[in-house]
C-alpha cells in the first residue's frame, strides 16, 4: 500500500507513517511531494493521502483541534492501549494551541525542529523519527495502565 504526504515532514507527518507501519501496514511506502502535486500524485500513484490541513478532499487530515494522527487512529479503529495517549501527546507537539493536553508534546516538537535543523531527508526524518515513537509509545502503553 502506498500513502502520501507533503514534504520536509516534521511531528504528525513522521507519526502518522509510524503508525500506519506498526498497526495498519507493516509493508507502506511513503511519497513525500510538494503540496500542490499531492492529489495528483495521490491518484496516478494509487497512494493514499494524508495530512494536508490546506486540502479538504484529503480524508486523514486534521480534524477541529485534532491531528491527523487522531484522524487514522479513529477512522482505522485502532483501539490499542497507550495509542489514545500518544496521540494527545502528538498533537500537543504538532498543533499551535493545543500544547496543554500533553506536556511531552514541546520535546517532541523541540526533536522533530533538530531534525528539521539537521537537512535531513524525509526517509531519514522517519528513520530516525521511528525510534522516538516507539519509545514514546512504551512510556505512553505503561502509563495507560
Amino acid at each position: 500500500m502506498k500513502w502520501i504526504t507533503r514534504k520536509n515532514i516534521k511531528v504528525d507527518r513522521v507519526a502518522c507513517p509510524w503508525l500506519i507501519r506498526r498497526f495498519i501496514d507493516p509493508d507502506a511506502k511513503f511519497l513525500f511531494v510538494e503540496e500542490d502535486q499531492l492529489l495528483g500524485t495521490a491518484v496516478a500513484e494509487e497512494a493514499i493521502p494524508f495530512d494536508a490541513p490546506k486540502i479538504p478532499e484529503v480524508k486523514l487530515n486534521h480534524r477541529g483541534n485534532r491531528c491527523s494522527f487522531e484522524a487514522i487512529v479513529d477512522d482505522y479503529h485502532l483501539n490499542v492501549p497507550g495509542l489514545a495517549r500518544l496521540a494527545l501527546i502528538v498533537r500537543a507537539a504538532d498543533v499551535k494551541g493545543q500544547e496543554e493536553v500533553a506536556a511531552e508534546g514541546l520535546g517532541l516538537r523541540a526533536i522533530a525542529e533538530g531534525f528539521a535543523a539537521m537537512q535531513l531527508t524525509d526517509e531519514e526524518r522517519l528513520a530516525r523519527g521511528f525510534p522516538v515513537y516507539d519509545a514514546l509509545y512504551e512510556y505512553a502503553r505503561r502509563s495507560e495502565a
